[in-house]
C-alpha cells in the first residue's frame, strides 16, 4: 500500500523571475527577428503559466503524471511543477460530521435511537484520493457501521443488566473512547485523522420509551421507599433506646410492638397523619 509523498515544488516567484529575465535577454538578442522572438516567448509563457500552482493554507494538491502518482504539495504558497501534471485539490481543514439518528439494538436487544458527532480531517492525501472511492461517503458509511457495533456491545442502562460495568447512558467517557477507537481503526485505510468522536443523541425508541420511563419511575420509587424505611427503622430504634435509657416509661413487648407500628406508619406514610388524643390510661 502506497502512502503520501510530499514534494516541495519549485518556487513560483523564482520561475517567474527567471522567465522575465530570459524574455528580456531574448528580446535584446532577437530584437530584429520577431518571427523567432514571438513564438519563443509565447511558448515560454505557456510553459510557465500552465506549471504554476497556488496552494492555500490547509489545502493540498495531489500531482499525477499520466495516471502515475508523483507526490503532494501541502505547503501553502505559489509553486511551479511539470505543466503536464494533473492537480487534484484536497482540503486539510478539520470538518464536522453529524450522523442521522439511527435505530439500533443495544446489547440486550432493546431498540434505541443514537447519533454521533465526528470531527475529522485528511492526514494522507494519497489514501484519501486513491485507496477509497469517495472518502466523504466512506466516512459516513463507516461511522454508521461503527455506531451500530458500539450500540450492540453495551446495554443502554443498568436496569436489565446490573452486572454491566459500562452502559451507554452512564459511562459517557468510556463509551466515547470505544467509539473513537472503533472509528479510528476503520478510517486508517482512507488516510483520515479522527480528532474526536462522541455520542450526540441517545434515547429509547418511541415504541418502548413510555414503558421504560414507567420502569425507571417505579425503580426510583422503590429506591426512595427503601431509604425512607431505613431512616424510619433508625429513628424508631433511637426512640426506644432513649426511652429505655432515661427510664421515662416502661414498655412491655406488646406496647413496644404497638409503638413501633405507629411510628413506622407515621414515618413511612405518604400522607399526613391525623393525631389521636388518648384521654384515658395507657391501657385504653
Amino acid at each position: 500500500m502506497k502512502t503520501e509523498k510530499i514534494v516541495p515544488g519549485l518556487n513560483g516567484y523564482l520561475i517567474i523571475s527567471i522567465f522575465l529575465f530570459v524574455a528580456l535577454a531574448l528580446s535584446v538578442f532577437y530584437y530584429n527577428r520577431p518571427e523567432i522572438l514571438v513564438p519563443v516567448l509565447v511558448l515560454l509563457f505557456l510553459i510557465v503559466v500552465t506549471g504554476l500552482v497556488i496552494v492555500t493554507p490547509n489545502n493540498a494538491k495531489v500531482l499525477l503524471l499520466f495516471g502515475n502518482y508523483k507526490g503532494s504539495i501541502s505547503q501553502s504558497g505559489l509553486f511551479w511543477v511539470n505543466p503536464f501534471y494533473r492537480r487534484i485539490g484536497i482540503s486539510l481543514r478539520a470538518r464536522n460530521f453529524e450522523s442521522e439518528k439511527i435505530k439500533v439494538n443495544d446489547k440486550l436487544g432493546n431498540p434505541i435511537l443514537i447519533s454521533v458527532i465526528l470531527v475529522w480531517k485528511v492526514k494522507d492525501t494519497f489514501k484519501a484520493s486513491f485507496e477509497v472511492d469517495n472518502y466523504e461517503n466512506f466516512i459516513k458509511v463507516q461511522t454508521d457501521s461503527a455506531v451500530r457495533k458500539l450500540a450492540g456491545s453495551f446495554p443502554y442502562d443498568h436496569f436489565e443488566d446490573e452486572r454491566a460495568t459500562i452502559t451507554l447512558s452512564t459511562n459517557f467517557d468510556d463509551v466515547n473512547m470505544a467509539l473513537e477507537q472503533e472509528i479510528v481503526d476503520r478510517m486508517e485505510m482512507a488516510g483520515i485523522d479522527v480528532i474526536e468522536a462522541r455520542i450526540a443523541y441517545l434515547a429509547y425508541a418511541p415504541e418502548i420509551a413510555h414503558s421504560m420511563l414507567r420502569r425507571q419511575q417505579a425503580s426510583a420509587i422503590v429506591a426512595a421507599r427503601h431509604k425512607i424505611v431505613e431512616g424510619a427503622v433508625g429513628m424508631v430504634e433511637s426512640a426506644l433506646t432513649l426511652l429505655s435509657e432515661k427510664q421515662i416509661i416502661e414498655l412491655d413487648e406488646e406496647k413496644k410492638a404497638a409503638m413501633v407500628s405507629n411510628l413506622m406508619v407515621v414515618l413511612c406514610g405518604d400522607r399526613e397523619t391525623q393525631p389521636v388524643v388518648n384521654a384515658g390510661t395507657l391501657h385504653q
